[in-house]
């Protein structure tokens, strides 16, 4: 794999490199891009899935990479970390008072006392902090706070008067952040900030020509996020509680009145996704456009106090923001649906505080052709991660990337399997319990998925990795089997994740359920997880409006929509879940499919495919057996 990734830096063709666990992946394409960037003296940007995985390459495999090369390399290579700037403290915000502001703090909390008390703490705590941190990283708040609490002492990209107009600007700890970015020759960064980098006009990232992209399967989405807009009651009232002060009251009444009214419209709107546009809403995002843009229009931006500056940015900023959306939902509906590159769906969401929550957003059908545009034709990419081929190759992901799209257009690309130090056909069993009936539309599992559920834990004397497909399914399943089994249950929601799989990897006999989320975020090598189960095949929901919008597009230029779209999304979760079972060399157990479909149905042999080459069965006594000796031994 280095050696691949150094002739890929060297021609400029992409590459992407499935990577099983235990390869050690991340060194085989750091050292490659130390090299690179010692030789160009210009930075080679990495790009991780989270801020955790982040600080996992900064702080822990980087340090030990540049203390191995001594000696190899001329100097000791320099590493930065690059976040968004809403992850940094800003001092022109805390110095000119505004934290004090509850503007962003929904209605009804504001009247709670307990909340309004702990958000004071929060920010009097974040104040005091401020004094004496050297980088004004959130992630160095010990303990943390809320986002509530963190979104007052910080702002966005969008938000910032910038270094030139700020009094703090000299002093700022984003714009040092950057500047230590642009000397270094590792950045290490998020996919959430690279693709703000992609999309917006503004460089966030320092020049750079190289760039990998780690666990790379989450790029579409975490880019989709992203590019994906929104209008809700929320939103709206923050735009005018910002703007309200600093226009006329007649003005802000208007707008006021506008987005009351566009609220109760989606409040009593049927959720879903919107193909047509009835004359009624148009109307109402007419209005709300124009409103925004009025009042924007209206705030006057010429220079002034900072306090007042800042004011100003935060509210022509959320002000674009809806104007833009609105605009951006209206113009959708131009082309006919075969032709259109945007989907319309509405969501009603239920909180804790305020009950039903409606929201309108936007999002694009395929993030393909801006990948194309603004990441692979501005440089090298290395796309890397151990789930990258679904049903056995790398089709499906280079679809969604762009990149079969550049066709046979300079630089091109190419995939490799540099496989795994895993011998999978003896250290794990893919078991499919097919005698099961099909999993039921309820998200529950049927009396004999529980039997089987508990006979496989009681083999494994615990030791058990549930996940499942919705938190309804983990919790019920967790109370069932507490009532079934002696050996500890724990479930996602009760604590921390990270304190539920710390308790679960401390305790050989412990079992931890929980949902789709837990699946990329456990990692337990050795005898304390020997059984992975999976409930159903993680479909997306029939009505997720963006993967059907999806699947109809890919139908009306003559593909089969359901494989490309619904089948490679569970095909890719699956690896994802199955990954979770073999974490070293030494590890054995067993990754057990509760839905016979998994058998059955035409797609299996995809599904299967896109899974570690396990030993398979469908025997559950057999299964059972080798638990017990895993058990034993």
């Amino acid at each position: 794999m280095a050696e691949a990734v150094d002739h890929a830096f060297e021609t400029g063709e992409h590459l992407a490199v499935q990577a099983g666990t235990g390869t050690g992946k991340s060194l085989a394409y750091l050292v490659p891009a130390i090299k690179r960037a010692m030789e160009r003296a210009e930075p080679v940007v990495i790009s991780t899935a989270t801020i955790a995985l982040q600080r996992q390459l900064f702080d822990r495999d980087l340090p030990r990479l540049a203390d191995a090369l001594t000696g190899e390399v001329p100097r000791r290579p320099e590493f930065a970390l690059l976040k968004g700037r809403g992850n940094y403290l800003c001092l022109n915000k805390i110095h000119s008072g505004a934290s004090e502001s509850n503007e962003d703090v929904p209605q009804d909390e504001l009247f709670d006392a307990v909340a309004a008390t702990a958000l004071g703490r929060d920010v009097k705590r974040l104040t005091e902090w401020a004094s004496n941190t050297e980088t004004g990283d959130r992630d160095e708040v010990v303990p943390g706070v809320a986002d509530r609490s963190w979104r007052q002492v910080s702002v966005s990209a969008r938000e910032c008067l910038g270094a030139a107009r700020c009094p703090y600007g000299t002093d700022c700890f984003a714009e040092k952040a950057r500047g230590t970015a642009g000397s270094a020759d590792i950045v290490v960064t998020n996919h959430a900030l690279l693709a703000i980098d992609a999309i917006s006009e503004v460089n966030v990232l320092p020049e750079h020509e190289l760039l990998v992209v780690d666990e790379a399967h989450e790029l579409v989405d975490r880019v989709t996020s992203v590019a994906t807009g929104e209008l809700s009651a929320t939103t709206l009232g923050i735009a005018h509680r910002r703007s309200s002060r600093l226009v006329d009251d007649e003005l802000a009444q208007s707008f006021e009145a506008a987005t009351a009214t566009f609220a109760s419209a989606i409040y009593d709107a049927e959720p879903g996704r919107k193909d047509f546009l009835d004359g009624e809403t148009a109307t109402y995002l007419t209005v709300l456009r124009d409103m925004a843009d009025r009042v924007r229009s209206a705030i006057d931006t010429a220079p002034g106090d900072p306090k007042a500056a800042a004011a100003r940015n935060e509210a022509v900023t959320a002000l674009n923001d809806v104007s833009d959306t609105a605009s951006r939902i209206l113009s959708s509906y131009g082309p006919a649906i075969p032709d259109r590159t945007d989907v319309v769906w509405l969501d009603h969401e239920e909180t804790r505080s305020a009950g039903k929550r409606a929201v309108l957003r936007i999002a694009p059908l395929s993030v393909a052709n801006l990948l194309r545009n603004r990441l692979f034709d501005q440089g090298t990419v290395i796309l890397t991660s151990a789930t990258l081929t679904i049903g056995g190759n790398f089709d499906a992901m280079a679809r969604s990337w762009g990149l079969t799209a550049i066709g046979d257009e300079a630089p091109g690309w190419k995939g490799i399997d540099v496989g795994s130090p895993f011998a999978h056909a003896k250290s794990g069993i893919l078991y499919v319990a097919a005698h099961l009936p099909p999993p039921g539309r309820d998200g529950t599992g049927s009396a004999e998925q529980l039997d089987e559920i508990e006979g496989l834990i009681t083999a494994a004397g615990g030791r058990t990795l549930g996940l499942f497909s919705s938190m309804r399914a983990a919790k019920a399943t967790a109370e069932a089997m507490r009532d079934r089994l002696d050996t500890p249950v724990l479930c996602q929601g009760e604590d921390t994740t990270m304190a539920l799989v710390r308790r679960f990897a401390d305790d050989e006999e412990t079992t931890l359920f929980g949902t789709l989320s837990l699946w990329q975020g456990v990692d337990v090598p050795g005898p304390s997880l020997s059984l992975v189960l999976i409930d159903r095949i993680p479909f997306p929901r029939p009505d997720d409006p963006l993967i059907t919008a999806r699947q109809r597009a890919v139908a009306a230029h003559g593909g089969n929509g359901f494989m490309a779209v619904a089948a490679s999304h569970a095909a890719l979760l699956l690896a994802q879940g199955a990954g979770r079972l073999l974490r070293s060399v030494d590890d054995r157990g067993v990754v057990a499919v509760l839905d016979s479909r998994m058998a059955t149905a035409r797609y299996a042999g995809f599904l299967r495919a896109s899974l570690p080459p396990f030993w398979a069965t469908t025997d559950s006594g057999q299964v059972r057996k080798a638990l017990e000796r895993l058990r034993a031994g």
